[in-house]
């Protein structure tokens, strides 16, 4: 009696011990903690445990998730002949390692097959995209449960092939096989990929009847049914009738407002969320950054931790690129460090927007060191470096990586052009520009906005113009960026009647428009025309003036004398737009008004001014005072721009001109002198000539130019005609 009582209590034990070491493989499989697992091994195979068929299997799955061949093919020998479970257990891994081929060939060398058997062979192939192939198995499988036909229905909706799965549903009802919750979701799923709202609204109709309308997965894939098709109301009132919801149900609601815009009530999603997971703060980190708020993006990530929730690899991209925006390169370096410790140092995704991180500081030899430990880099890696040292601009090292690229889009060359026109080599820009279209890559709009600005400002009309005709011929016609870039280009190469006919065809205006246009307008000297449209702009449109904008109206008001008009523009700033004036506003008054010879009321004007006067409203007092022969206040304008000169050097560079341009060459070679013993250069005058698609460029003083002597040939030889003809 005592020893059946012993054995019975020594079973209980046994099998309690068996659960206990099921549960812990199953925990070491799905965590990945294969060391874990192994040493959990070793102590099975000395209890003697480790042969019992249900603990050898679970042994067999956790080496497979690992992949570690040499335990598989130990555990393979522990099982005597064949076994279904085993086998179906190396259909499923061969499947999930992506070799559809060898898993195939194992259920086709199967003795005897179940329904999981068939099932994972057929949900497999159709993960892999082998549709008919997997179809081919659907029709033979004797075992016609709403597994294998769900199996099928899901894998046809995921490879986007709607209107075949919505058929093998009507097959299912007719074999009288009922759908489940995954059925149904995979319906719904369909509806939403296929934009059919009435057919939507008919599974809803099937899901009321079976009743699935309490079921939390079914009704989450309504949810977001509703939102793609933009019934919101119907979404919102879904959401509100769950009587139980998931973390899914609540990250649908919060997605739909960060799609509308309305990041207050996502975050008051966020906030009422019962439980929260690493996938929802990821969710809620990432939404804020994409749509601005990185700041708060940053905070929340800091919250997470602090809660002990551990950031997946979303999360970190998602809050790199927020302190990439902030420009927060310590606190950068510091989820680096997580980023390490976590062991996802080595994810393409983490590792790009590391790069562009270090980037945006300013450190790209830091983003360089991630870019190179890389094992695995695709063309967002290789177009982040590229653009992170053109931004810098450290275009050799940017051009050294762009050669290396074993692939090119795109963004590669974009941010080449950019690269060059960051640092005026407008020129290099153009020619890159010309490579990209030889290599067969397609310009963008960001291509023709960026070349069509360098054109600009070479003031080269004549490859404006075949940009312009490239665009033409691309379509991007009437593309907004385009159409900017364009008429900016036009209206700084002189050709202001171009300019104004691109203007008045656009139909969409935005702030940008109307500055490129009134600033045209006005550099061009077409002052009256300028402020006609800045009266324009503000009768037909609802767009309020910039900075910008307001000073090509006071250049226009001072170069028409419309003194008192460019006063009241000037105080409108601040009273009615709430545009607090910078220097050059002040120096633009000061202008106007030594331009119409109130020169007292100019020099009363600097007094008053709240800010530090520029060395140019000196300048531009200095020159009312030529022009109106007011010696005295000339003097004392002097005097100030030579004060001004000691603190701010380019100052010395006005008064240097303003005592030429007034013939009072002693005082500008001794201002001159001043600059020598300062080491102030003055850069030299520069004109430049575009003859046959090229800009050749002239310096003064420059002997540079491959046919400078012959070019001072043709001078003198010009200059000794003008003499003989006077």
């Amino acid at each position: 009696m005592f020893n059946a009582l012993f054995s019975t209590n020594a079973r209980k034990n046994m099998k309690a011990f068996t659960r206990r070491s099921v549960s812990l493989l199953e925990i070491c499989t799905n965590e990945r903690l294969i060391n874990h697992g192994d040493a959990l091994h070793c102590h099975l195979i000395k209890m003697g445990l480790s042969s019992h068929k249900y603990i050898a299997v679970k042994l067999l799955i956790m080496y497979l998730g690992s992949r570690k061949s040499n335990e598989i093919n130990q555990m393979l020998k522990e099982f005597d002949g064949f076994n279904l479970v085993v086998h179906n257990c190396l259909i499923s891994a061969n499947l999930q390692w992506g070799d559809a081929d060898n898993a195939r060939h194992l259920f086709d060398e199967m003795p005897e097959r179940n329904e999981v058997s068939w099932t994972s062979l057929i949900s497999g192939l159709l993960k892999h995209g082998k549709v008919d192939e997997a179809m081919h198995y659907f029709e033979r499988n004797p075992f016609s449960d709403v597994f294998s036909w769900t199996a099928a229905i899901s894998g046809l909706v995921h490879n986007r092939l709607c209107f075949r799965g919505m058929a093998l549903f009507k097959e299912m009802l007719r074999a009288k096989v009922l759908p489940n919750d995954i059925t149904l979701t995979s319906l719904v799923k369909g509806c939403v990929e296929l934009g059919d709202f009435g057919l939507g609204m008919s599974v809803l109709g099937l899901i009321v009847m079976l009743g699935f309308e309490g079921n939390v997965c079914v009704l989450n894939s309504l949810v977001t049914f509703f939102l793609r098709l933009g019934h919101i109301d119907s979404a919102r009132k879904t959401f509100d009738m769950m009587e139980v919801k998931d973390v899914v149900s609540w990250t649908t609601m919060l997605d739909m407002y960060v799609e509308m815009g309305d990041m207050r009530e996502a975050r008051r999603v966020f906030d009422e969320m019962p439980e929260r997971n690493e996938v929802t703060w990821s969710a809620m980190i990432a939404r804020l950054s994409q749509s601005g708020d990185v700041e708060e993006a940053a905070r929340l990530f800091e919250e997470m931790v602090r809660c002990g929730f551990k950031p997946n690899i979303s999360c970190y991209s998602s809050v790199i690129s927020a302190l990439a925006s902030l420009q927060a390169l310590q606190g950068g370096r510091s989820i680096h460090g997580l980023v390490l410790k976590s062991g996802v140092d080595m994810n393409v995704f983490v590792g790009c927007s590391l790069i562009d991180l270090y980037c945006k500081c300013g450190s790209s030899d830091d983003g360089r060191l991630v870019f190179d430990a890389l094992p695995h880099k695709n063309v967002v890696c290789w177009n982040s470096m590229v653009s992170g040292y053109s931004s810098n601009g450290m275009i050799s090292e940017g051009m050294e990586v762009f050669n290396r690229m074993p692939q090119r889009n795109n963004v590669s060359w974009n941010s080449l052009i950019a690269g060059h026109i960051g640092v005026e080599d407008f020129d290099k820009a153009l020619e890159v520009f010309h490579r990209m279209i030889l290599c067969g890559e397609q310009p963008s709009k960001s291509s023709f906005s960026s070349v069509l600005r360098a054109c600009a400002s070479l003031a080269s009309l004549e490859r404006g113009k075949y940009a312009h005709a490239k665009a033409l011929k691309l379509g991007f016609q009437r593309d907004i960026f385009v159409d900017t870039a364009l008429l900016d280009m036009y209206a700084k190469s002189g050709e202001i009647t171009s300019s104004v006919r691109i203007f008045n065809r656009m139909q969409n205006k935005n702030d940008v428009v109307w500055t490129a246009m009134i600033q045209g307008l006005a550099e061009n000297g077409f002052a009256e025309e300028s402020l006609q449209r800045f009266e324009e702009m503000g009768n037909a449109s609802s767009i309020a003036p910039n900075e910008l904008i307001f000073l090509s109206v006071l250049f226009a008001c001072s170069h028409c004398g419309l003194v008192d008009k460019g006063f009241a523009h000037f105080n409108s700033m601040e009273r009615v737009y709430g545009i607090r004036p910078n220097q050059r506003h002040y120096t633009c008054v000061v202008d106007m008004l030594s331009r119409a010879g109130r020169l007292r009321e100019a020099e009363e004007f600097i007094a008053s001014m709240p800010c530090q006067p520029e060395a140019n409203a000196w300048s531009a007092l200095l020159s009312g005072c030529r022009t109106y022969g007011d010696e005295e206040l000339g003097s004392r304008a002097s005097e100030k721009l030579a004060e001004l000169a000691e603190a701010k050097p380019g100052a010395y560079v006005l008064l240097s001109n303003s005592y030429a341009s007034g013939g009072r060459w002693v005082d500008a070679m001794n201002t001159r002198d001043a600059m020598s013993r300062k080491g102030i250069k003055k850069s030299g005058g520069c004109s430049w000539m575009e003859l046959r698609n090229r800009v050749h460029l002239f310096y003064s003083q420059d002997e540079s130019h491959d046919q400078w002597r012959e070019m001072q040939w043709i001078l003198q030889l010009l200059n000794t005609e003008r003499e003989s003809y006077l």
